[in-house]
């Protein structure tokens, strides 16, 4: 299992000289805090109005992700954290908040509480297998699109923000399925984790929501 934010593909890392992240990257040690307000915004800012606005929103805390604003749309939007220094706005729909959302919170908490990243995608996996975890009964899709992203790359060093996109998780999806004979490009969309249970459609969109109602500060 893989983080969505991490779901940076070849192609990106091409072009930029990042790779794509793989199984277990990451980096254990303690996540950055921000003010409470700013860090809602910043969540919110993941997807379009038409979904955060909505959508409940979870904050990082010293005990973990808390609930910081409830919505009623059953969508839900926080900040992950990779790294100890990212900050990854992610808006999920009923069905990934449901499924994905549990995991990318177990996966941030157990990094911050030290846990190697390989043991933290290993306890993952046991959670899906043991049933404390499920994965999407229909499509599932994540948001990606706030222009606050601060990414990390493969090697530590800061990436800035990527392209907004969308991830459609389907699992067990491949690319053939979504009807590619040759290697696909982000021109068409391209599916993360190929043939695996956390498969997912990844679509670049044209715009970025921006961080709206408050300055961007650490």
């Amino acid at each position: 299992m893989r983080s969505t934010a991490a779901a940076l593909v070849a192609v990106w890392g091409a072009s930029t000289g990042l790779s794509a992240q793989s199984v277990g990257s990451g980096q254990a040690g303690p996540r950055s805090f921000l003010e409470r307000e700013h860090e809602i915004l910043l969540a919110r800012s993941a997807a379009p109005p038409s979904v955060s606005a909505g959508a409940d929103v979870y904050v990082f805390t010293a005990d973990g992700y808390v609930l910081a604003a409830r919505g009623g749309s059953g969508a839900a939007c926080l900040v992950s954290r990779s790294w100890p220094d990212s900050l990854e706005p992610e808006c999920f729909d009923p069905e990934g908040t449901r499924t994905i959302m549990p995991m990318e919170m177990t996966r941030t908490e157990l990094l911050h509480a030290g846990v190697a990243p390989e043991e933290a995608e290993r306890r993952i996996a046991d959670g899906i297998a043991d049933g404390t975890f499920r994965l999407p009964q229909r499509m599932a899709v994540v948001y990606m699109m706030s222009e606050g992203q601060r990414l990390i790359a493969d090697d530590g060093t800061p990436a800035g923000k990527w392209r907004p996109h969308l991830m459609i998780y389907s699992p067990w999806l491949t690319n053939e399925d979504a009807g590619h004979s040759t290697p696909p490009g982000l021109m068409g969309g391209m599916v993360v984790d190929s043939g695996l249970p956390t498969a997912n459609l990844m679509v670049v969109v044209p715009e970025f929501v921006a961080v709206s109602g408050a300055e961007e500060r650490p």
